[in-house]
């Protein structure tokens, strides 16, 4: 019998106990299909070990037995053959591993992510064994050990300001976009990254395939196993780049399409001919089964035909997000906020939206009840709490668009040290809603997100406290949609 880790499981050691999970927080889902995803899992110490020797490559059974004989000398070798078929069984049932008579059927088992099925094998869960804290949750778990201190999960690296197009909304000023990271400092920055157990990177740029190392730098993610995404226009998409995408089976990548009209999608990019080229690479990335999500940001100048977009996206199987939120550069120059939506045009949108999406207003419920349960002493947002961001020069950011608040540089301080010690952080962190007296008695708070970036990009002074009135406009045009709609659900 052969057993070996799923292409699609992350795992970390944490020496007195393991850290086990799918991709599903990183990865993009085909819009078809949303029931195989595994969740995660804690590992007694012993697990962790035992797990540690699986690997990705499929080993038989006495194989795997022989190793773990060689760390554990005083068990008999029967009883340890035991233990391993035991654990690894119901990890299979949980649907962490896969297994197979033979070395062929054991890797067959193990399906990747394809635009060529609509449905994927669908796993059985079983969690009656679990090897380790059954009666709580792995957050929980988490949080306990590590007595609530913060845990950095997710890292997003520019690694250069340069790029090859000239989007009218972009929130970094185009004169800003001059330098690519230095390999070496990349380098540093993954083996700090895997001593501190990170689980998902966000390469981006500018554009990152202006970087001459951008391959290489795929293959050392994968090496270190790292769970990545790419923010890419992919006007520079070749075979070579195809190539290491298909090694990493974490891999996921992200795209803007404006429309599907060419003149309007390059007159956002400012880039002559960039709508073919980004048309015509989604299509390679389909082709070869790459998880692949399409964001179609909505302005003045798509605003009549971004649903051109979703139609085409999801004719092919792709992932697709829009998103009205224009943010003011990081610089606090507005010039960009020329393509911004008005609350008028916005309104107009949210209409044809509810229109065309029976389930729109039902998922804004759905969110609304949740944002209900928070406290007066919850957390504003994720930033500096399991996140953060690095641009080229080594510059430390709470996150991609926050730009001109530096927490710290990694050519002169550890990302580690940054991360528990910067005071800049520490200011982050402290921060809970009650800290948002405005927002606390506001009749629309259920239907807004606080957004501190939003705060402090569009601030002449940067104040990330100073609350953004645009965004509290739509929050109270949100409510008014919602209450107009329950109102006709109650006369039908």
């Amino acid at each position: 019998m052969f057993f070996k880790q799923k292409s699609n499981v992350i795992f970390r050691n944490y020496e007195s106990f393991g850290y086990l999970t799918d991709n599903r927080n990183f990865e993009y889902r085909q819009t078809s299909n949303n029931d195989n995803y595994i969740g995660d899992k804690i590992l007694s110490e012993s697990g962790a070990v035992f797990l540690s020797i699986l690997g990705r490559k499929p080993q038989t059974i006495d194989e795997l037995a022989k190793k773990i004989n060689t760390l554990y000398t005083d068990v008999d070798i029967r009883t340890i053959k035991n233990d391993a078929l035991e654990f690894y069984s119901s990890l299979e049932r949980d649907g962490f591993i896969v297994s197979g008579e033979t070395l062929q059927e054991c890797e067959e088992k193990d399906t990747r992510f394809s635009y060529k099925t609509l449905k994927s094998e669908i796993i059985k869960k079983d969690f009656s064994k679990t090897f380790m804290h059954p009666e709580k949750f792995t957050q929980d778990f988490l949080e306990e050990h590590f007595e609530g201190k913060p845990q950095l999960t997710n890292l997003h690296i520019e690694i250069t300001s340069k790029c090859n197009e000239r989007c009218v909304h972009c929130y970094i000023p185009h004169d800003n976009k001059v330098s690519h990271i230095e390999p070496d400092l990349f380098y540093d920055i993954l083996r700090q990254c895997k001593n501190m157990r990170l689980l998902h990177l966000t390469l981006s740029g500018g554009e990152p395939m202006l970087h001459k190392n951008f391959c290489d730098f795929l293959r050392k993610c994968k090496e270190y196993d790292f769970s990545v995404n790419i923010l890419s226009n992919l006007t520079l998409l070749n075979d070579d780049i195809i190539k290491e995408m298909k090694a990493n089976p974490l891999l996921g990548v992200q795209v803007s399409l404006y429309s599907m009209n060419p003149i309007i999608h390059d007159e956002i990019t400012q880039m002559k001919g960039s709508f073919e080229k980004t048309k015509n690479a989604i299509s390679k990335l389909v082709e070869n089964d790459i998880p692949l999500q399409i964001s179609c940001p909505i302005m003045k100048q798509n605003k009549n035909c971004y649903g051109e977009v979703i139609k085409w996206a999801e004719k092919n199987k792709i992932h697709v997000g829009d998103d009205y939120v224009i943010i003011a550069r990081y610089n606090h120059t507005t010039q960009n906020l020329s393509c911004r939506l008005s609350i008028n045009e916005i309104k107009e949108m949210l209409k044809d939206k509810v229109t065309n999406d029976p389930k729109y207003l039902e998922q804004m419920e759905i969110e609304v009840e949740k944002k209900k349960n928070t406290t007066l002493n919850d957390f504003v947002c994720s930033v500096c709490h399991s996140s953060i961001c690095i641009a080229d020069n080594g510059n430390v950011y709470p996150c991609a668009g926050w730009q001109d608040y530096i927490v710290g540089n990694v050519k002169e301080n550890s990302l580690n040290d940054i991360w528990n010690n910067s005071e800049k952080v520490q200011y982050l962190r402290d921060l809970r809603n009650k800290d948002f007296p405005k927002c606390i008695q506001c009749p629309d708070k259920d239907f807004c997100t606080m957004c501190m970036v939003r705060n402090a990009n569009e601030n002449p002074k940067g104040d990330p406290l100073v609350v953004n009135e645009f965004f509290c406009n739509i929050a109270k045009l949100n409510r008014q949609i919602m209450l107009e709609w329950k109102k006709k659900l109650i006369n039908y």
